[in-house]
């Protein structure tokens, strides 16, 4: 299958190809990332927004 693909390129088809290549690679790529995380490095990231101003000292930006 893959041989009549290489077999037919013509010019600008490559660029079709390349573009298909790095789109699935940098897919794989973040997948892989995704499913390797810490579940609670996650969970405590996703709680960050929610624990509100404990940390931060610093005085409202006001126009």
């Amino acid at each position: 299958m893959f041989k009549q693909f290489t077999e037919n390129i013509n010019g600008h088809q490559i660029y079709l190809l390349c573009s298909l290549g790095i789109f699935l690679v940098f897919f794989i790529v973040v997948a892989v990332i995704l499913f390797k995380l810490n579940k609670s490095h996650v969970a405590h990231m996703s709680s960050l927004p929610l624990e509100g101003d404990k940390t931060d000292n610093a005085k409202p930006f006001l126009l």
